[in-house]
C-alpha cells in the first residue's frame, strides 16, 4: 500500500509513513508507561525549563556585547 496522503489530512507523504510513525509513537508511550522511574511533577519540569531558558537568554545577551 503506497497511497499518497493529502497534506490537508496528514503531514505524512504516504500511509506507510503515517503507520510507521504511529507504531513508533505507541511504542514510546508504552515504554514511558512501563518505566519504573518516579514521575517528575509538572511544576518542577516547568521551573527547570524556565531557569534553562533564562540562562540561555542571558548568555545570548552577554555574547552580543
Amino acid at each position: 500500500m503506497n497511497a499518497i496522503l493529502s497534506p490537508i489530512e496528514s503531514e505524512f507523504a504516504t500511509a506507510e509513513e503515517a503507520e510507521a510513525y504511529d507504531r513508533w509513537l505507541r511504542a514510546e508511550v508504552q515504554a514511558s508507561l512501563d518505566d519504573p522511574a518516579p514521575n517528575v511533577p509538572h511544576d518542577k519540569v516547568m521551573g527547570d525549563m524556565r531557569a534553562l531558558l533564562a540562562e540561555r537568554k542571558a548568555g545570548r545577551k552577554n555574547a552580543a556585547r
